[in-house]
Parts: structure tokens; C-alpha cells; sequence
């Protein structure tokens, strides 16, 4: 009966363990905006990823943390979060060490999210290059599995006009992993922000965190 009991002490401690370790991975999620040199907005858009968050929380069974973080490209507080965010309207510079810093991050199974306020584009994928010199951005299936999470969509929602072009999404893939995941003319998290920034629809807005939210849902299972 004494060895019984102490087998079933010693299975509960073991159970116990495991629910603390998913308990705190479930209550310790985060995601950090990136801030970067060389004159750009990195602060734009500053409702945005607290209405993604609430999002998330009250839909897809996200804990994430609504205290949100800046850290800097060349900072090692980056390996804190699962997933950082970019945006932006004008230039971008990560120096050499911004980049081997972020490369490294990457490669240690983080996340970033590249959303094109207009006037970034031309300016990140320059950078991007420093990064993963021997790679290149290459558009998404509509079939990918980041656009067939707890959402559905075909393909990236049109939330803002810029040149006339279709939205796309663009990923950097590093042996088969997606790390980086780049919106391209949707102005996705301008959908993000507070309604009365913008003024945009109910449902262009829904749309928006609902894509959003598939991304931050890609991001924590890959």
C-alpha cells in the first residue's frame, strides 16, 4: 500500500510539472514591437497590435501578454519574444549587427511580422537582404497553412489602397520553416487600429484581425 501510494504522489508530481509547464508557456506568451534605425516610423500604428491582442485573447484562446514591449533589432532581449512586429512608413537600417542579431533569432524559432505602411517596401526588402543574404521573399500559396488557421481566407484581405496593386503575402523560408511573414499592399495593420483612425468598415476591419489573428496562431504552433 506504502509503494502504491508513493507510485501515485510520484505520478500526480509528474502530472503537476507538466500542467505548471503548459500553464506558464499558455500565460507567458508575448509579442514585442521592433524598433529600428534609420528614421522611420517603427511606432506607427500604435493601437494596433493592443486591439490584435484583445483579439486574439477573447478568440482564439491566446493568453498574450497586453503589456507590449519595444525591443531594439540589435538587442538579445529579442530571444524574450515568440514574435516580433515591424511596420512603418519610410526608411529602414539595421547595421550589421541589427542583422546577425535578428538572423539568430530567427533561426532560433522566432517569428516576425512585416506590415507595408506605405513607403516601407522598397526600403525592408533592402534590408531583409542583409539578413538572409542567400535568400529572397517569395509570395504564399493561397493553400499555406498561415491562411487556414482558426480563420479562413484565400488569400491576404485588401484593407487600404496604396498603388493599385493586389495585396500579397510574402514569407522568407529557412529549411521548409516560414520566418518571416511580409504583408504586402494590404495595410493589414492599419485594419488593426482603433475604428475611428481610419474610419473603415465593420467587416474590413474584422477581416483584419481575423487574418491577424492567423498569423499570431501560425506563429506560437510553427
Amino acid at each position: 500500500m506504502i509503494k502504491l501510494n508513493f507510485r501515485i504522489n510520484k505520478y500526480r508530481a509528474v502530472l503537476l510539472s507538466i500542467f505548471l509547464i503548459l500553464f506558464y508557456n499558455l500565460s507567458a506568451q508575448q509579442i514585442a514591437i521592433l524598433k529600428y534605425d534609420g528614421g522611420g516610423d517603427w511606432y506607427s500604428n500604435p493601437t494596433a497590435l493592443p486591439n490584435l491582442i484583445n483579439f486574439c485573447n477573447e478568440n482564439i484562446n491566446t493568453r498574450i501578454d497586453n503589456n507590449i514591449q519595444t525591443v531594439d533589432v540589435d538587442s538579445h532581449e529579442i530571444l524574450n519574444y515568440p514574435i516580433v512586429f515591424l511596420t512603418g512608413h519610410g526608411n529602414v537600417f539595421f547595421s550589421e549587427n541589427a542583422a546577425q542579431n535578428l538572423r539568430e533569432y530567427l533561426l532560433s524559432g522566432g517569428f516576425l511580422h512585416i506590415s507595408d505602411n506605405y513607403g516601407l517596401d522598397k526600403y525592408i526588402r533592402k534590408e531583409m537582404t542583409k539578413v538572409f543574404p542567400e535568400l529572397e521573399f517569395q509570395e504564399i500559396p493561397s493553400d499555406h497553412l498561415i491562411y487556414q488557421q482558426h480563420y479562413e481566407f484565400d488569400m491576404l484581405p485588401k484593407i487600404h489602397e496604396h498603388n493599385n496593386k493586389p495585396p500579397q503575402g510574402f514569407g522568407i523560408f529557412y529549411n521548409g520553416r516560414l520566418v518571416c511573414f511580409y504583408d504586402y499592399e494590404s495595410d493589414l495593420s492599419d485594419g488593426w487600429e482603433d475604428e475611428q483612425i481610419h474610419n473603415d468598415p465593420y467587416d474590413v476591419r474584422i477581416m483584419a484581425l481575423q487574418m491577424g489573428a492567423n498569423i499570431v496562431e501560425y506563429a506560437f504552433k510553427n
